[in-house]
């Protein structure tokens, strides 16, 4: 799978999925059996941690938002950054961010999750 294709398929099969047992299917899918998720006030590390850190993420969200990368994912040598929002279906966004995912094997390694900082 190619990075513009793996990263896509995390938010839109992982982050964007609410159903635990096709999120984890995915997961198994696309991650790294040790693969390590880092969001801003956590870190899990196996399949299983990071399926319930998505879940926790989703669970704070309200049911209708989606999440849609702004541009096509970049990177190289092993590293892509795909940058993303998150909201309701054509509605503004409420929260925007770029992941940051370290590839082996065409499976992610380990995932890094940056949120933007609200202008003020």
């Amino acid at each position: 799978m190619d990075l513009e294709k793996l990263m896509q398929a995390n938010l839109d099969l992982v982050f964007g999925e609410r159903d635990p047992t096709r999120r984890i299917a995915a997961i198994r899918r696309i991650y790294d059996q040790n693969a390590e998720l880092h969001e801003p006030q956590r870190s899990a590390r196996g399949h299983e941690a990071i399926s319930q850190a998505v879940a926790d993420v989703l669970e704070h969200l309200p049911p209708d938002f989606v999440f849609t990368a702004t541009r096509p994912a970049s990177g190289h040598n092993g590293v892509g950054r795909l940058q993303w929002q998150a909201g309701p279906p054509g509605g503004p966004a409420a929260v925007t961010g770029t992941d940051v995912a370290h590839v082996e094997g065409g499976l992610i390694r380990a995932l890094h999750v940056f949120l933007d900082q609200p202008d003020t």
